[in-house]
C-alpha cells in the first residue's frame, strides 16, 4: 500500500473521529444487556400476546355477528377492553424491547470511538516510520547500517510495519464503518421508541373510553327494569352453555390427581381465592326489581389494593379464555370431578395446560362482563354440577 493511499485513509478517519481517546475496544454484541435466554423469553411472551389477539379479534368478529342483546353488547365490550388491554402490552414489551436494543446500541459507540482513537494513534507513529525513511530501499539501508546484524534488523523491522498496517488500516476502516451503522441504528430505535410510545398512549385511551361505556352500559341494565330481567334471562342461559362446557371438559381423557389431599377430603378447609367481602351468595336470590335470580357461585369484592386471584387447591388450568357473561373464565381441574371456576378476570397469570398447586396466583381480578364491578365471580362443580363454595372455603 503506498504511503498517498495510507496518509489518505488515516487522515479521511481523523477528521471523522475528531479528539477522542480512552480505552481499547471490547466487541460488543447489539444486545449485550439481556442474555439470549432473556432474549428468547421475550420473543416468546410476544408471540403469545399475538396469538392470544388474533383469538380475541375472532371472537369479537364472532361476537359482533350475534343478535344484539342486553348481555352481547356488555359482552363485546368485555371482549374489547381485554383486546385493547392485550394490544397495549404487546406494546409495551415492543417499547421495552426496543428501548434495550437502543441501549445496546449506545454502549457500543464510545467503546468503538475509543478503539479507533487508539488506531488512529498506532496508525500516526507508522506514517512517522514511513515518512521518515521515505521510499523503502535495501541498498541505502545496507550503506547506513553499522554492521550486518544492524542491517537484518532494520529490514525485519521495517517488515514488521508493513505486514501490520495493511491489517490495522482494515480494522480501522471496518470500526468506522461500525460506528456509521451504530449512529444509524440508534437514530432509528429512538425513531421507533417515539411512535410505540404514540401507540401505547393512544391504546390506553380507547381502553379508557371502553371502561367508560362499560361503566355506562351497565348502569343502563341495573336502573331499567326490562333490560335487568332482559340480562338475568341471558345469564341463565350462559350458565347452562357453561355446564355443557364442563361436561365437555370432563370427558376428555383424564390424568393423574394432582399431589396432596384429594379435592373432597377439603370440604370446609380451602384457603379463599382473594381476600375480600362476599356480595353475592350462593343460591337463589333477590336482585334488582324484586327479581329472583339462582347463583351457581359468588361474587367476592376484593377489600384490598391487591387483585390477586389464587386457586384454592393444586390442579391443571383446563380453560383460559373469554366466556360470554363470565368474561375472562379461568377452570381448573382438580380431579375426582372436581372444578373450581374463577370468572370478570382482568389478567390470566396462567395458560392452558399449567399444573398448578394450591395457592399459585392464577388470574387478577377484574370487572369483565361483570355487573358488580371488580370482582372475582367463583364456582366449585362437582361432576359439572355447583356446590356452595361458602360450605368449602374456610370459615373466617
Amino acid at each position: 500500500m503506498t504511503r498517498r493511499r495510507i496518509a489518505t485513509v488515516v487522515f479521511s478517519g481523523l477528521l471523522a473521529l475528531g479528539g477522542v481517546s480512552g480505552r481499547p475496544l471490547r466487541a460488543v454484541p447489539l444486545q449485550e444487556t439481556a442474555s439470549p435466554g432473556q432474549a428468547a423469553e421475550t420473543e416468546k411472551r410476544l408471540a403469545e400476546i399475538r396469538a392470544d389477539i388474533e383469538r380475541l379479534r375472532g371472537k369479537l368478529g364472532q361476537e359482533d355477528s350475534r343478535e344484539k342483546t342486553v348481555m352481547s353488547e356488555l359482552n363485546r365490550i368485555a371482549m374489547k377492553k381485554r383486546l385493547l388491554r392485550s394490544e397495549w402490552d404487546l406494546l409495551r414489551l415492543q417499547l421495552s424491547k426496543t428501548r434495550a436494543e437502543r441501549d445496546a446500541v449506545s454502549k457500543t459507540i464510545p467503546e468503538l470511538q475509543t478503539a479507533l482513537a487508539a488506531d488512529r494513534e498506532r496508525l500516526a507513529r507508522i506514517l512517522v516510520i514511513l515518512y521518515k525513511h521515505g521510499r523503502f530501499n535495501p541498498a541505502r539501508f545496507a550503506l547506513e547500517a553499522r554492521d550486518l546484524r544492524t542491517f537484518v534488523d532494520q529490514l525485519r523491522n521495517l517488515g514488521l510495519v508493513a505486514e501490520s498496517q495493511d491489517r490495522l488500516i482494515t480494522d480501522f476502516v471496518a470500526r468506522l464503518e461500525a460506528l456509521g451503522r451504530a449512529d444509524r441504528e440508534l437514530r432509528n430505535k429512538e425513531i421507533e421508541i417515539a411512535s410505540l410510545t404514540k401507540q401505547a398512549t393512544e391504546k390506553r385511551t380507547e381502553l379508557e373510553a371502553e371502561e367508560q361505556n362499560d361503566r355506562a352500559q351497565i348502569n343502563r341494565i341495573k336502573t331499567n327494569r326490562r333490560t335487568y330481567e332482559q340480562a338475568i334471562d341471558e345469564l341463565n342461559l350462559r350458565a347452562q352453555e357453561l355446564e355443557d362446557l364442563l361436561r365437555r371438559l370432563q370427558a376428555k381423557p383424564g390424568e393423574a390427581p394432582p399431589p396432596g389431599s384429594p379435592f373432597g377430603e377439603t370440604k370446609g378447609r380451602l384457603s379463599w381465592p382473594i381476600g375480600g367481602r362476599v356480595v353475592q351468595k350462593y343460591g337463589v336470590q333477590i336482585g334488582s326489581f324484586n327479581t329472583k335470580t339462582r347463583n351457581n357461585g359468588i361474587e367476592i369484592a376484593p377489600a384490598t389494593p391487591d387483585l390477586t386471584i389464587r386457586a384454592v387447591h393444586g390442579g391443571k388450568v383446563v380453560y383460559a379464555d373469554f366466556f360470554p357473561s363470565y368474561g375472562n373464565l379461568l377452570i381448573l381441574d382438580h380431579g375426582g370431578s372436581y372444578h373450581t371456576l374463577y370468572g370478570h378476570c382482568a389478567e390470566f397469570l396462567v395458560k392452558t395446560g399449567d399444573v398448578i398447586a394450591a395457592g399459585t396466583p392464577v388470574a387478577l381480578a377484574g370487572d369483565t362482563a361483570s355487573l358488580v364491578g371488580v370482582s372475582l365471580y367463583f364456582e366449585i362443580r362437582h361432576q359439572t354440577k355447583p356446590v356452595d363454595p361458602l360450605l368449602w372455603l374456610r370459615r373466617k
